[in-house]
């Protein structure tokens, strides 16, 4: 009898450790978010156009340099390929997340090592490095996250854990902000990237503390039939297809909100902080909710939904014409914060979730050669297009653009949105 009761124990027990494997490895996954969200803050969206402006950049160079991290996620392909190699992927993930920050944290060293001249060329050639080595470390965490999330929670889990980090990031923005508007060009963004080099070093250090999950490689040893595999995944393509249009349209505008207020509107740091702090407390609400809501419906009908939402914050720019500013500015980031934060939460639980687990790192990579192509030329586009209007009436030039592609957006969703996202 003894013998009998051992047995059940002994399985109670080892289901005990692998529930306690599980928590930790998400607790792991959730502060590694910490350091890595104080950086990233400060070093995207309008800090990014903020610092190539007093770097000396125009409209079009700004737009090249938003495009530029999106462009080289088509080398995720090869590097999906590549993994399959390895036998362990942390000591990758590590080296090129290493790499990543160490580049990508040395742009704010270019004002004192380059003639000023030079300056937006040096700050280019590091951030397109930068993100060059981001292209494997991101296949890699990932393929990573997928292995350590068990299905059953992750909806729910990277709901909590964005709202969280993004709380995390709304203080991050507002304080850059004060910092910027109180010690102006260089000494502000100097104090910023001290906070950078100090975060994104503590951000490497805990990625040696990653767990080294076993990898199920893909039955595929040859690149082009592992190529092949989501390519003719029917579903897959014509969903990834249709977001990529999407994304287009969305980055000929979204990425280039910054530089529309801080150089036509002239709205101060603090002031577009505030507005971008407003976008973070709606997307984290927006993480709790889709994340439930994921619990019930599927990734792709609520992909679907997520759609007319951030259509119509592009379409509130119009109000601008008859309405004060700030409340439409708000409104504007309050929606697109809610569309945005469902839009890529369900986009990739739909990567890690709705495709084989085995052939995964290849799904991820090409999703992200698509979109990211498609991503590197709607800032691009954008940023030219800001160029060549001008001369024109400032009212275009502040809101026009908007409604243009906000009508764009709402036509696709009718016209292919409906077909392949949503189900009946």
């Amino acid at each position: 009898m003894q013998i009998m009761r051992s047995r059940p124990e002994a399985h109670s027990r080892k289901r005990g450790r692998k529930f306690s494997t599980y928590r930790r490895n998400l607790h792991m996954a959730t502060w590694e978010g910490v350091p890595a969200t104080i950086f990233q803050v400060l070093l995207q969206g309008p800090f990014l156009t903020g610092f190539l402006l007093y770097l000396g950049a125009s409209s079009g160079q700004i737009g090249f340099v938003i495009a530029l991290t999106t462009l080289v996620n088509i080398a995720q392909v090869g590097v999906a390929f590549l993994i399959q190699r390895l036998p362990s992927r942390k000591w990758a993930l590590v080296t090129f997340v290493g790499l990543h920050r160490l580049l990508w944290s040395s742009t704010g060293l270019v004002p004192f090592l380059f003639p000023r001249p030079y300056w937006v060329t040096a700050f280019i050639v590091l951030y397109a490095l930068a993100f060059i080595a981001n292209t494997a470390g991101a296949v890699l965490w990932s393929s990573v996250i997928s292995d350590l999330v068990p299905p059953r929670v992750r909806g729910r889990y990277f709901g909590i854990r964005n709202t969280l980090l993004n709380a995390l990031g709304s203080l991050c923005l507002y304080g850059g902000g004060v910092v910027l508007d109180r010690y102006p060009g260089g000494h502000g963004f100097l104090i910023l990237y001290i906070v950078v080099w100090i975060f994104s070093t503590a951000n490497v250090v805990v990625f040696f503390f990653y767990p080294d999950v076993p990898f199920e490689k893909s039955d595929e040893r040859k690149f082009v039939p592992m190529f092949k595999k989501p390519i003719h995944d029917g579903l897959f393509m014509k969903s990834t297809m249709f977001l990529s249009l999407w994304l287009l349209l969305q980055n000929v505008t979204v990425p280039l909100y910054s530089y529309v207020m801080l150089q036509l509107m002239h709205i101060n740091y603090q002031t577009l902080s505030l507005l971008n702090v407003f976008q973070t407390v709606f997307m984290m609400a927006s993480f709790y909710i889709w994340g439930n809501l994921n619990a019930r419906y599927s990734n792709k009908l609520l992909l679907f939904w997520t759609l007319p939402i951030i259509a119509a914050s592009s379409l509130l720019w119009g109000l601008l014409s008859v309405l004060p500013m700030l409340p439409v500015l708000a409104a504007v980031h309050v929606v697109f914060g809610v569309g945005v934060g469902g839009f890529n939460q369900l986009a990739f639980n739909f990567i890690i979730g709705d495709t084989p687990k085995k052939e995964r790192p290849m799904y991820m990579a090409m999703y992200a050669a698509l979109t990211g192509l498609a991503s590197f030329f709607g800032p691009l586009v954008g940023g030219k297009v800001y160029e060549w209007i001008g001369e024109w009436p400032r009212a275009f030039q502040v809101y026009g653009m908007q409604l243009i592609v906000g009508g764009l957006m709402i036509g696709l969703i009718l016209l292919l949105g409906r077909r392949i996202l949503k189900e009946v």
